[in-house]
């Protein structure tokens, strides 16, 4: 049977919870697994607990996370938005009237795609759906690359793991070819075909060309209440992370010795241990319900998201209560009043 992009992005999501789930039972003979698995998550002031520094790189090799994910993301917003621009046929009256509207009204048609129409309402819904993830992506990945640049001012001593790193080229690699994995190919096809007749053809391949923003808009609007709730969620998280990221950017210029902590304060961070990573959780929750709740393979990476943040978190939070005698007796690791 030949596997296709979505059960290679589900099996990828299986592979990575499934050791984590495992790491995290409370069972003594899984002890040497657990000490494994977490090995491999350690990183910043986690680490540097450790005396296993072997196979680690600089902490702030995070700023290559949201490079790769900015480019990639974009580049995958483009060629989709492009695809469904051109293959599907949602919009806000028929093309005929629209285009008579837009001739009679004297719009200019500098830019323009010829839209064949071979698209079911069904599928062309879903393609556009598609485009609305990759837009919530594009936030969160452009928001996480500014913080890294700008934010955080990584200790020079702080590493991480190499397979973290390789983890984390990966999940900014998949999650977007996850949030569009099913229209993927089909618009790579369709791109390599448009690049190919503009080679062949050269500019006058692009004659029929033309676009209109109203017809680009309509799509959006025609939306439906789960995808804005599911837009309001992941905006929640994202201004919360943020609000996080800050505090703990600033917590650096208040400390002597570059390797000296404190205890951070403010927003989240007075119930959980990791607000960051709860809003982390918020951000791609808000995702799944935009998404409908329907595709199991973002239902995948989800549990993978949630997986590897509780146990990270987790972790976190023991660090914490190690290092600090006064730590806030209320705070758990990451989900409020649970654990």
């Amino acid at each position: 049977m030949e596997l296709g992009l979505v059960e290679l992005l589900r099996a990828a999501w299986i592979a990575g919870t499934l050791p984590i789930l495992i790491a995290s039972l409370p069972c003594s003979w899984l002890g040497s697994f657990h000490g494994l698995v977490l090995g491999f998550a350690r990183r910043g002031k986690i680490m540097q607990s450790s005396s296993h520094h072997k196979f680690t790189v600089p902490q702030r090799f995070f700023s290559h996370f949201y490079v790769v994910a900015v480019a990639w993301t974009t580049l995958l917003l483009l060629g989709t938005s492009i695809y469904a621009y051109r293959m599907t046929a949602i919009v806000s009256e028929p093309f005929f009237y629209a285009d008579l509207g837009s001739y009679l009204a004297g719009r200019s048609n500098i830019f323009s795609f010829h839209r064949p129409q071979l698209m079911s309402l069904e599928n062309g819904h879903r393609v556009w759906l598609s485009v609305f993830l990759l837009l919530l992506m594009e936030l969160q990945v452009l928001r996480r690359l500014f913080e890294t640049v700008y934010v955080f001012n990584y200790s020079t001593s702080a590493r991480m793991h190499i397979c973290g790193y390789l983890t984390g080229l990966f999940f900014y690699t998949a999650v977007p070819l996850t949030l569009c994995c099913t229209f993927a190919p089909e618009a790579l096809k369709f791109g390599t075909n448009e690049v190919f007749q503009f080679i062949v053809k050269g500019t006058s391949s692009m004659q029929d060309i033309e676009f209109h923003w109203q017809d680009f808009i309509n799509p959006f609007l025609k939306l439906g209440w789960c995808q804005w709730i599911g837009a309001v969620i992941f905006l929640w998280g994202w201004i919360h992370q943020h609000l996080c990221h800050a505090i703990l950017g600033s917590l650096r210029e208040h400390v002597g010795k570059e390797d000296e902590y404190v205890i951070p304060r403010g927003d989240w961070f007075e119930i959980v241990s990791s607000p960051h990573y709860l809003a982390e959780i918020v951000i791609y929750s808000g995702m799944v319900f935009a998404s409908g709740g329907a595709d199991l393979t973002i239902w995948l990476l989800f549990g993978f998201v949630v997986s590897n943040l509780v146990f990270a978190a987790a972790e976190t939070h023991r660090w914490y209560l190690q290092k600090f005698d006064n730590y806030p007796s209320n705070r758990v690791a990451i989900i409020p009043f649970l654990c």
